[in-house]
C-alpha cells in the first residue's frame, strides 16, 4: 500500500510517499480502507514535539473509510462499515484504528466530511463541554479562528446555543465565518482586541476563551475574562512558549486556565472521552446541525501541496486529504 511518511531533521520534515505492507490489526484494532484524512497543523510543527529530530514515521492523525477487518475484541464493527476516528498514518491507504476510537459515521456526512471530524471535534468536545461547561447564551472567544480548531469551535458553540467571538487577520476569512453564525468578527493579529470584546459582552467579558494562537495573546485573553470565566490552551502556532499571568486577575475573578492535548495521555484517557463526544455531538452531525466547514480536498498525491496550503494559512475550515474511491 502506499503511506506518506515524514522524515524530521532539526529544523525541517519532508514527506516522502512510501510502499509499505498493509498491516495487521491486533484484537482491539481494526484494519481500515481509508477513503480521506484531514489536515492538523500540530503534526507538521516540529517544535510540537510529536515526532523526534532524526526519526521518520508514517504521518496523519485522522480519517474516514471502510472497515476490512475487525481484531478478536474488536467484532462490535462488521465488515464494510464505515467509520471516522482518530488512527496513527491516516495518510495512507489503510490504517488501524482503535476500536474505541472509531466511530460509525452518520449517513449524512461524506467521507471528506467525516475525515474532518474526529481529532479537531474530540478536542472541541473537551474544551467545550468537558473541561470548558459552556451553555447556551454565554460568549466564547476564539482567538484564529479560522483555523480547523477555530472553526469545529465556533460551529460546536453555535449548536450549544453560545455566542461567538472570534479573530482573525483576515476579513476574507471573517465573512466566511459570519456566514457560517459568527456574531462578532475582529481583524486582527495581535493583541488588541480586549476594548472590542467588552464592548460586544457589555463590559461583562466572556464566559470562555479558546486561544489557539498562543503565548503573544495570552495575556490579553485574561483581560478579557467574565467572572469564572474559563481559558482553553490548544495551540501555540506563534512559537511563543511563555506568557506572564495576572495573579490578581486569576485570584480575584476565580478564573479557570486548562490545557488540551492528548500528547502525553495513555490510549485508555484518549479513548475516555468517545462516548460522552458520541452523545453530545454526533446526533447534531447526523441531523445536519453541525456540517464540517471544508476549505479544500486534494488528491492523495498532493499532500506536500495541501501542507503548504496549511502552513501558508490561505484556508478558513479543514483542508482534505482524498484516498481513492468515493469522496
Amino acid at each position: 500500500m502506499k503511506s506518506w511518511f515524514m522524515q524530521a531533521s532539526a529544523d525541517t520534515g519532508t514527506l516522502e510517499l512510501r510502499d509499505v505492507p498493509v498491516p495487521e490489526p491486533k484484537a482491539h484494532q481494526l484494519l481500515v480502507r481509508l477513503r480521506a484524512a484531514s489536515l492538523n497543523r500540530g503534526e507538521f510543527i516540529l517544535g510540537h514535539g510529536l515526532q523526534k529530530s532524526g526519526t521518520s514515521k508514517a504521518i496523519g492523525a485522522e480519517g474516514a473509510g471502510e472497515v476490512v477487518r475487525a481484531g478478536a475484541d474488536a467484532q462490535a464493527f462488521r465488515e464494510g462499515e464505515r467509520v471516522m476516528g482518530r488512527c496513527a498514518g491516516a495518510f495512507s491507504e489503510y490504517a488501524l484504528m482503535d476500536a474505541r476510537e472509531a466511530i460509525a459515521m452518520p449517513a449524512s456526512l461524506s467521507f471528506v466530511e467525516a475525515a474532518a471530524v474526529p481529532l479537531v471535534f474530540l478536542v472541541v468536545h473537551d474544551m467545550l463541554v468537558t473541561q470548558g461547561r459552556l451553555r447556551a447564551g454565554e460568549w466564547l472567544l476564539v482567538t484564529g479562528v479560522s483555523s480547523g480548531v477555530g472553526v469545529a469551535s465556533l460551529q460546536a458553540a453555535k449548536a450549544i446555543g453560545a455566542r461567538v467571538i472570534g479573530t482573525s487577520g483576515s476579513r476574507a476569512k471573517l465573512e466566511r465565518l459570519q456566514a457560517a453564525g459568527l456574531d462578532v468578527a475582529l481583524e486582527t493579529r495581535g493583541a488588541d482586541f480586549h476594548d472590542a470584546v467588552m464592548q460586544a459582552t457589555g463590559g461583562k467579558g466572556v464566559d470562555l476563551v479558546v486561544n489557539t494562537v498562543g503565548g503573544t495573546v495570552f495575556a490579553e485573553c485574561i483581560r478579557c475574562m467574565a467572572f469564572e470565566g474559563r481559558l482553553a490552551t490548544v495551540g501555540y502556532v506563534d512559537d511563543r512558549l511563555e506568557a506572564t499571568i495576572d495573579l490578581q486577575a486569576l485570584h480575584a475573578r476565580r478564573l479557570t486556565l486548562f490545557g488540551v492535548s492528548n500528547k502525553l495521555r495513555t490510549p485508555e484517557q484518549r479513548a475516555s472521552g468517545v462516548p460522552a463526544f458520541v452523545r453530545d455531538f454526533l446526533p447534531a452531525f447526523a441531523e445536519g446541525r453541525i456540517r464540517p466547514l471544508i476549505d479544500s480536498v486534494h488528491p492523495f498525491d498532493a499532500l506536500p501541496a495541501a501542507r503548504s496550503r496549511m502552513e501558508e494559512n490561505r484556508h478558513a475550515g479543514k483542508i482534505v486529504l482524498q484516498i481513492g474511491g468515493d469522496a
